[in-house]
């Protein structure tokens, strides 16, 4: 073998190597436990998307479930705040606050958020995120692959259009009955929740 083949060798071994010891966010059980907060209301399944203003195109999808506690399961998301414990890909303690800091993170002058709410069973809710829970971390680029999956396995979202193309998930959610919408727009004027 020549010097150059046994340098890419050697560099693939050291690159498996770093992937396989990084380390996932995984709270522990007392810091969830702690976080656990609960909606008043019904309990609901919201797909989270993060739009470009000009293009329409699709940057983000994420699960807002609202059932005996409400969790966010944000694939690959980049979102971050040391009062929201993480296990892999689920966010607990989504405080009215938490959510509003969630929600200001994205919307931004070249993107709004859009949030699709379905309202559902407790059981269905806690269905989803149990599922959520059990599919764990995503890759990058898999967000809108994960959610639409996860929705299709959800009592009420039978043949719901799995595909890594988040504009698919925001179109399949769209067409189930009951399903209220609302946009969260940055503007210069500033910020702005329309229905």
């Amino acid at each position: 073998m020549t010097r150059i083949r046994l340098g890419f060798i050697f560099a693939g071994l050291l690159f498996l190597s770093a992937c396989g010891v990084a380390q996932l966010p995984w709270a522990s059980e007392q810091r969830v436990q702690q976080a656990a907060y609960s909606q008043p209301g019904p309990s609901s399944i919201t797909l989270i998307s993060v739009v470009a203003n000009g293009s329409n195109s699709v940057a983000h999808s994420a699960l807002l479930i609202n059932g005996s506690q409400r969790v966010m399961y944000d694939p690959a998301g980049t979102w971050y705040n040391k009062a929201v414990p993480e296990r892999a890909d689920m966010l607990y303690g989504l405080t009215p606050k938490m959510l509003q800091y969630y929600i200001d993170y994205h919307a931004r002058k070249k993107f709004r958020v859009v949030m699709q709410t379905k309202i559902v069973s407790r059981a269905t809710a806690d269905q989803l995120m149990r599922l959520s829970i059990d599919n764990g971390s995503s890759a990058n680029g898999f967000c809108a692959q994960n959610t639409s999956h996860l929705l299709s396995l959800t009592p009420g979202f039978e043949g719901f259009p799995v595909s890594i193309w988040p504009k698919s998930a925001i179109k399949g959610m769209a067409a189930i009955p009951g399903v209220t919408t609302k946009e969260y727009i940055q503007n210069d004027v500033g910020k702005d929740l329309k229905s």
